[in-house]
């Protein structure tokens, strides 16, 4: 998590409302500890040594998060939360408003998901790939996607002309690329500048 070493004349509100400006962060997430204490030379004043870090866990304040942005929008829905592995972490939304949270094609699923990193990464220095699912769409979207990767990758294999697949977030293309890392008759690159970033699936040069 980050943090900041500075000297403060007081233990006070005053030392932790500048800790949070200098991390850029609400002081409620400021920890402040003493790492050494100074003393004048006749002893009558004292400053300190303190080290402020950020106290920000990123499963249980991302939930919070969640809650506060679907309360905003009076939804009421259940969230839970899962660490995939070391970086990656996946949030999952039920909600009877769940169409609304997931939009057309996802887009507001996407939107949702956007804000919940930027707010993560305001908080810590160490990278996340955060994941956002509401009802199941995106383990739904996950098999169509294989589906896609599989069948397209057996006619450019049988046809030997490269196909491109229409454009897809970065989650999107990398479910492609990791349903096909194994075929050794085809080869998958992503092309395009964001937001229109796609894959293409070519057949492998021997």
């Amino acid at each position: 998590m980050k943090s900041i070493r500075f000297e403060a004349k007081a233990l006070n509100d005053a030392t932790i409302q500048y800790a949070a400006q200098e991390l850029r962060v609400n002081k409620d997430f400021v920890e402040i500890n003493v790492v050494e204490e100074k003393k004048s030379m006749l002893g009558l004043n004292k400053t300190y040594i303190v080290e402020a870090t950020i106290d920000f866990d990123v499963i249980r304040d991302g939930i919070e998060y969640l809650k506060s942005l679907l309360e905003n929008m009076e939804i009421e829905a259940v969230i839970e939360a899962k660490q995939l592995d070391q970086r990656q972490i996946m949030f999952m939304i039920e909600a009877k408003e769940n169409p609304i949270l997931i939009g057309k094609n996802g887009k507001t699923l996407e939107a949702i998901q956007t804000l919940l990193k930027n707010y993560i990464n305001l908080y810590t220095e160490d990278f996340y790939m955060v994941l956002i699912d509401v009802g199941g769409y995106k383990e739904q979207r996950r098999k169509q996607l294989e589906i896609l990767a599989t069948k397209t990758a057996m006619d450019v294999v049988k046809t030997k002309v490269a196909t491109k697949l229409s454009k897809m977030n970065a989650y999107e293309r990398r479910i492609i690329h990791t349903k096909l890392s194994d075929w050794r008759d085809v080869t998958t690159e992503s092309e395009g500048e964001e937001p229109n970033r796609y894959v293409v699936i070519k057949p492998s040069k021997k």
